[in-house]
């Protein structure tokens, strides 16, 4: 029931954890095109604030580069001009003039004229082209400071005559970027074209001159501009937007969010829906548990108890439960009137049990009256032959006792050791004990124990008269065992006098000479039809020279319709004792 609880509220539960996961899929991929957006936006304006100081410093250069004292490579006049820019820009500390060969001619920061820049590739690009140079990372000569160098060609019509150059400190840049801000968890980088890092934000001193990582540096050259999703070396994954190099681009540009970062507040209010699914749960759970106990649980427990206490004897237990007040206590209510009622079928039934006693203890009263008024005639009629009447006594004794077996037991079943018992004991003194019975436990029918009754007398009095137990020191063994459904049992004389097989089979098995040559006996009839043919009996002899074998197998279930109680008893067992009356009279 608990469980059937638990299910409920869980069932309950289930449309809400539905929704939960339902805002959770699709705020994550809003949030995922959103920060996407938002580091491609931050990237390309960061990467125009670059082009903006590139194009500030490309400005710078072309009026400088047409003050006449500068064109004219004037040392003296060229050096107070650059002085006088260099002392109202901050981005840039140095501007050289060079003359054809790439040699200085002059600067504003007193460098030793004739000093030689033709080696540097920015130089030389700037002598190539009309378009401001731009160099890569660069550590100066002098200062030893990181700069970024730019050159500009000097133009008197068409001809270059020389070359104006300055440097960007990176400190500045890295100032600037500074500046634009980041939101938590987010930063930006500037590379060169060969992905040397000019300025990052945050940990510029960390990153500064170090290449861009694997992961990253083929992002550098990329076709167009976009955004990403990977893990960096650190473990770490990161959505960034990035600008390539491009002739309109000098340097790689990239800004994003570590993936943590940029889901924290989805993962909070992910993690807060659960926390409040959780909590209802387990209120939930709490209330149903008290409900359940208290309203379900209880009341069905009460009646098992009620139903456990009368099935152990207590036949006054009821639940005491009214039908109106709920549903369990409907349920409470009938079972309290189904147990009324089985009281009431049960002492109806004890009544017309001990009228059932009370009838069958007065029919075996007069089936022993019967019994005894039987061999009362049978004397009279038997008076001049003693033998005879003593045979059809013992038979009646012998059918008498199947009876009383039958009886004692309500004509429901007998023993089959109890049989054997009751038929043998005339026969079995009790201080020589010469017949041994051998066998498990085993049920027999009515109609079973009635015959085998009459068969063991029969072969009782043929041992005694002519087998085993006419000698002192005779002994029978019977034994038998169940296979399935069917008894096996065996008689065995053994230390009485020799037998030869007779001519006769029967009760008179070795008393052939009591009849004519080829005439039945009684007895041999009797033991050969004793069993009903429903029990699909088969009997065989064996008349050795040690004694005699004797094999009986029946069932103990009946293969055809069963037949009644008084067919039985009349057909099978009366009729043949009546039978036997008049064969001996």
């Amino acid at each position: 029931m608990k469980k059937r609880l638990v299910a409920v509220v869980l069932t309950a539960l289930s449309p809400a954890l539905g929704m939960l996961v339902y805002n959770e899929v699709s705020a994550r991929a809003e949030r995922y095109a959103e920060v996407h957006r938002q580091v491609f936006e931050t990237a390309r304006q960061a990467a125009s604030e670059v082009n903006s100081v590139v194009e500030g410093v490309k400005a710078l250069l072309i009026a400088t580069a047409v003050v006449p004292a500068v064109a004219g490579q004037d040392k003296q006049a060229c050096t107070d001009v650059l002085k006088s820019v260099a002392a109202r820009v901050t981005q840039v500390r140095n501007i050289v003039v060079l003359d054809r060969n790439g040699k200085l001619v002059c600067d504003n920061m007193g460098w030793e004229v004739g000093s030689d820049f033709s080696d540097r590739d920015y130089v030389r690009q700037a002598f190539r082209s009309d378009a401001l140079s731009v160099g890569d990372y660069t550590v100066s000569r002098i200062s030893n400071a990181p700069i970024v160098p730019m050159a500009l060609a000097i133009k008197q019509g068409s001809e270059t005559v020389g070359v104006i150059a300055t440097a960007v400190h990176l400190e500045w840049l890295e100032q600037r970027i500074v500046q634009r801000g980041l939101p938590p968890g987010g930063w930006i980088t500037i590379a060169d074209r060969n992905g040397t890092v000019l300025a990052r934000n945050p940990g510029p001193e960390k990153f500064l001159g170090t290449p861009i990582p694997p992961p990253y540096n083929a992002l550098v050259q990329a076709q167009q501009p976009g955004t990403t999703d990977r893990v960096g070396q650190d473990g770490i994954r990161r959505i960034m937007g990035y600008v390539p190099v491009s002739p309109d681009n000098p340097f790689y540009v990239s800004a994003g969010f570590s993936a943590d970062q940029a889901f924290a507040p989805i993962d909070r209010a992910s993690l807060l829906g659960l926390v409040m699914i959780a909590v209802g749960a387990g209120l939930a759970l709490l209330a149903a548990f008290f409900i359940g106990n208290r309203f379900i649980l209880g009341p069905i427990n009460h009646i098992v108890a009620v139903l456990q206490r009368w099935r152990q004897g207590d036949l006054a237990a009821r639940t005491g439960m009214t039908g109106p007040s709920s549903e369990l206590g409907q349920v409470g209510a009938t079972v309290d009137s189904l147990l009324d009622e089985l009281e009431t079928r049960r002492c109806e039934a004890a009544r017309v049990e001990e009228n059932r006693k009370l009838v069958a203890r007065e029919l075996a009263h007069r089936v022993k009256n019967t019994m005894a008024m039987i061999q009362a005639i049978a004397r009279q009629t038997f008076k001049d032959r003693s033998q005879e009447n003593g045979v059809f006594a013992r038979r009646v004794a012998a059918l008498a006792g199947a009876y009383d077996i039958l009886l004692s037991e309500d004509w429901k079943s007998a023993g089959l050791r109890d049989v054997l018992e009751r038929a043998l004991q005339p026969f079995d003194s009790e201080g020589e004990r010469r017949i041994t019975l051998q066998g498990a436990p085993c049920t027999l029918p009515p109609e079973a124990a009635v015959a085998l009754s009459l068969i063991a007398h029969e072969l009782a009095t043929n041992a005694v008269k002519y087998g085993s137990l006419r000698e002192r020191d005779g002994r029978v063994m019977v034994e038998w065992r169940q296979v399935q459904d069917r008894i096996e049992l065996e008689w065995r004389e053994e230390d009485g006098p020799p037998v030869v097989d007779p001519t006769l089979q029967g009760s008179d098995l070795q008393a052939s000479g009591h009849k004519g040559a080829g005439v039945e006996g009684f007895g041999s009839r009797l033991i050969r039809s004793a069993f009903p043919r429903s029990l699909s009996p088969r009997i065989s002899s064996d008349f050795r020279p040690d004694g005699l074998r004797f094999h009986l197998s029946f069932a103990v279930v009946q293969s055809g319709p069963v037949p009644s109680r008084s067919q039985t008893t009349q057909s099978d067992a009366l009729g043949k004792s009546q039978t036997l009356a008049g064969l001996q009279a």
